[in-house]
């Protein structure tokens, strides 16, 4: 493990642990700072109204529902909550004392906030997934165009997250005493990148007829793009479309195609217990080089978003509509970036809320 990418620990702020697992009756008030924000004031429809927000965008590849949490003050919320319903799951089946070890990380879920969340994301994503596929089917040069914009602005991310935290590890370094001069990028981060980029770009370039969407592709393929929920600004919708499953997966959200769904539930729900616990532990452990990989993704990726290609995905050069689909590849870009702003500045403000309060609580 390179220096730049030592274990993180625990995520700070989380519940404390005693040695089953379970959380402790009474945690430390400053066991590192809070991870999850304090509790402010949401109404029953403001948290309705959040969700369906989140599950809006995440119809719409490049658009990241962990981006939009974050900006409307819920991601947090959702992710302890999460982490702590596979928890509760997980001590249900294995551990001892298996029903009030559950139960203690049940009480724990931000329920208030989480269920009405589901519920407008939920009915947000069966609303637009329709005419969100008839989009795709009838103009798919703007359709993609726009998609390549939103993309291509959202590639900032990871990378931002991989700078952020090599600026925290040294920070670090420095509070202990320790030299932080070897924390820095290396030439294996940069390889990572590249390789993960040309494989993913490979990948994508394969006819759309070798992918089809069967069990044994769509179980993996959610259980890849849950991961996004993980990651603001990697796109569980942009994934999908680079798997070929983004269509078909709208027709069957607008069609209820239970089959279908059912699946594909099966696959979100292996997803979360094993892909997303998987990638919060290489974020944790190997953060560095993590986020060089899926900035590698990202831009692979971009190649199935090319506006102007043909069912069996050769690519061409761009004809009479390339005026209008640069236009929606700008202001898709613009939106993006504009998310990305807002988003940069509401860490910072949690960040200054964080500080004063780990300070009162210090003095």
């Amino acid at each position: 493990m390179s220096s730049a990418e030592s274990p993180a620990g625990p995520t700070a702020g989380s519940p404390a642990m005693n040695r089953a697992g379970d959380p402790a009756d009474h945690p430390a008030p400053d066991s590192g700072g809070p991870a999850v924000p304090a509790e402010r004031p949401t109404s029953l429809l403001g948290n309705l109204v959040r969700g369906a927000l989140i599950g809006a965008v995440e119809t719409v590849p490049g658009v990241s529902g962990g981006t939009v949490a974050l900006v409307v003050g819920i991601y947090h919320h959702i992710i302890d909550s999460a982490a702590h319903v596979i928890s509760a799951v997980r001590r249900l089946i294995t551990g001892p004392d298996r029903r009030a070890g559950a139960a203690g990380h049940l009480r724990l879920v931000h329920w208030k906030v989480v269920l009405p969340v589901a519920l407008g994301m939920l009915v947000a994503v069966f609303t637009v997934a329709g005419p969100m596929a008839d989009a795709m089917e009838n103009h798919p040069v703007l359709m993609r165009a726009l998609f390549f914009g939103m993309v291509l602005a959202s590639v900032a991310v990871p990378f931002r997250m991989m700078l952020q935290g090599l600026a925290t590890e040294r920070f670090r370094r420095v509070a202990v005493g320790r030299d932080p001069g070897d924390v820095r990028l290396r030439p294996v981060h940069l390889i990572g990148g590249l390789a993960a980029a040309a494989a993913t770009f490979l990948l994508v370039s394969l006819p759309p007829a070798s992918v089809e969407a069967h069990p044994l592709v769509l179980v993996p393929a959610a259980m890849v793009a849950v991961s996004a929920l993980v990651l603001p600004g990697l796109s569980g919708s942009f994934l999908l479309l680079t798997f070929g499953l983004y269509e078909p997966t709208l027709r069957a959200v607008d069609e209820l195609d239970l089959a279908y769904l059912g699946v594909f539930a099966l696959g979100m729900a292996l997803g979360m217990v094993v892909v997303v616990k998987l990638l919060k532990w290489l974020l944790d452990h190997h953060h560095t080089i993590t986020l060089a990989i899926l900035t590698g993704v990202m831009i692979g990726g971009l190649r199935t978003l090319w506006p102007w290609q043909d069912e069996a995905r050769g690519l061409f050069t761009p004809g009479d509509d390339a005026g209008p689909a640069t236009l929606l590849a700008l202001a898709g870009f613009a939106v993006v970036a504009l998310l990305l702003v807002v988003d940069a500045r509401v860490q910072r403000r949690f960040l200054r809320e964080h500080d004063a309060h780990t300070g009162a609580v210090r003095g």
